[in-house]
């Protein structure tokens, strides 16, 4: 959704790439790292997010989601402000 604004700021910025949307960003990505609170990230797929993700791995500066949950999920879930599981 901010693809229009951040590409021409961060366009020459090595190692920056932009995704069509969600899922292909985190196709073979290292980790998922959350860094917004809107509505379509609220409630994802996570089987598919692992699928896509190099590895179980999420970074949440949102603490959007449940730690417990994440863990069984098979997730390692670094919350901003919680303990990791």
């Amino acid at each position: 959704m901010a693809t229009d604004v951040a590409r021409p700021l961060l366009q020459d910025v090595p190692r920056v790439e932009f995704a069509e949307n969600a899922e292909a960003a985190c196709e073979g990505a290292d980790a998922l790292v959350i860094v917004t609170e809107w509505k379509e990230f609220r409630s994802p797929d996570f089987d598919d997010i692992s699928r896509r993700l190099r590895r179980r791995l999420i970074f949440d500066g949102r603490n959007m989601y449940r730690p417990a949950a994440m863990r069984d999920a098979g997730f390692e879930y670094h919350s901003i402000g919680r303990r990791a599981v």
